[in-house]
């Protein structure tokens, strides 16, 4: 093993993850490996297309515009521009409305941060495509390890974990595509590592849109990272797990550095990805199913109900509680608002979090009727996963009870890969053309074959 990546950090927990995954690179990945990769990107390019019409998203990419053209294409834009500024408007794409992937156990959006970061050191390096697979698998590998093994002390202090592990995780997945030295891998990390941040100011009432920006950020803080080492540039060998490091500095009493390490070769991140439906965090989407269903099944009207209560954990009652959302951002982390909507619109419908639906009579009058509690069974599995109980009382006195506890798109209850790429062509019809649409879903289906990245990089272009 080479000294450099031994001294990334003191652990041999994560001394090992690193090698492991930087092996990657060497070594063809399993069917199961290179088909869960290429649905990661699939979804990812889906929530890019998609979040790349809002505001948000267009100020970002012509921020990375404002440089000129470069060698990295901007998804869902036509345009292009430098690594570090199409990272940065691409994560903040595809995290730009809720829809994109979640590692559970970790609490991030690993796709935000990897899927840039990947394309964009593809890209310039020219990379085959079983590199960029490769880089795919150990950037959501090292996402979902780092967020799990920092437990929920980042979140308590209010941290958002998506942008404390991203950029560490990009740094490796740009690393692996591009195959860097192990000396470079070792200083991208050490760099990537003094860029983790990003504040959960955003739940509060005027929320803004600084959380979209989140997954560009991770992105974009990594691929620096990686260039700034492939050119030299040294960073700490210790900031993983050292004195002052990442683990340290976020992850404090709840850290868990076994969890780096433990079962490598198993139960791979990538293969539990959670494929989102609903475009809310993830915390609310069993409440969401489970009043879907008692709304289908008892055919209650909103007129008909009376009260609805939500059995969730202790972290959603404090976090995701607001009663009067007036912003998308704010929507998207409201219990109250999306169990309303679940009963008298469509919770799936990325437009109902948009104004004017966003103030919609209906849901309004709804959320009046909706209280959260603590329920005790449902708080001891957070953060592990997100199960919710509801009760709704009917105005005639009848009851409606019905628990989730893993939402679809789960592990426990995963997207099939045609839901996927319905998913890929519901959310992009409208603005690329269906031969774009199917182009794109061919050349990613056939990654595994192909030769060269040419025609995946040639349809993002021409899809724009």
């Amino acid at each position: 093993m080479n000294d450099t990546i031994e001294s990334i950090i003191d652990s041999s927990h994560a001394r090992r993850l690193i090698k492991h995954l930087t092996d990657l690179r060497d070594v063809r990945l399993s069917a199961a490996l290179e088909e869960s990769a290429k649905l990661a990107l699939l979804d990812s390019i889906a929530c890019a297309i998609f979040g790349s019409q809002f505001d948000w998203a267009k100020m970002t990419a012509s921020v990375a515009q404002e440089a000129g053209d470069g060698p990295v294409t901007l998804l869902g834009n036509g345009r292009s521009a430098s690594p570090v500024a199409a990272a940065l408007a691409n994560g903040t794409a595809i995290h730009s409305f809720e829809l994109d992937d979640v590692i559970l156990g970790s609490l991030t959006h690993a796709g935000a941060a990897v899927i840039p970061a990947v394309l964009a050191a593809a890209e310039v390096a020219k990379s085959s495509p079983m590199s960029l697979l490769a880089g795919i698998v150990a950037g959501y590998e090292l996402d979902a390890r780092l967020g799990a093994a920092l437990g929920t002390a980042p979140i308590g202090l209010g941290f958002h974990t998506t942008s404390v592990a991203g950029p560490l995780a990009a740094a490796l997945a740009a690393c692996v595509v591009s195959g860097e030295s192990e000396d470079t891998v070792a200083s991208a990390l050490g760099i990537a590592a003094s860029t983790s941040s990003g504040l959960k100011a955003f739940q509060q009432g005027s929320g803004g849109m600084v959380k979209r920006l989140h997954g560009g950020l991770g992105a974009s803080n990594g691929v620096l990272a990686w260039q700034l080492a492939s050119r030299g540039f040294s960073g700490p060998r210790q900031a993983i797990d050292g004195q002052f490091g990442v683990m340290a500095v976020f992850g404090g009493k709840s850290r868990n550095d076994g969890v780096l390490s433990r079962g490598l070769d198993e139960n791979w991140a990538i293969t539990r990805n959670w494929i989102k439906a609903f475009p809310c965090c993830a915390l609310i989407h069993t409440a969401a199913e489970a009043l879907e269903q008692i709304r289908a099944e008892s055919q209650l009207t909103p007129n008909d109900i009376n009260s609805v209560r939500v059995g969730t954990s202790k972290r959603c009652v404090i976090q995701n509680n607001d009663m009067n959302p007036q912003e998308p951002m704010t929507a998207q982390y409201s219990i109250p608002f999306n169990a309303a909507l679940a009963l008298t619109g469509d919770a799936r419908d990325p437009n109902a979090f948009l104004p004017p639906q966003l103030h919609a009579p209906a849901v309004r009058d709804m959320m009046k009727r909706i209280e959260l509690f603590v329920d005790d069974e449902v708080d001891a599995a957070y953060p592990d996963s997100f199960p919710a109980k509801v009760i709704v009382t009917a105005n005639d006195g009848r009851q409606f009870e019905r628990s989730v506890w893993d939402a679809h798109g789960t592990p426990a209850d995963p997207c099939s890969a045609e839901e996927i790429r319905a998913k890929f062509r519901k959310l992009t019809k409208g603005s690329i053309s269906e031969v774009a649409i199917e182009e794109i879903i061919s050349a990613i289906d056939e990654l595994d074959h192909a030769s060269s990245l040419e025609r995946l990089f040639n349809a993002l272009r021409r899809g724009a």
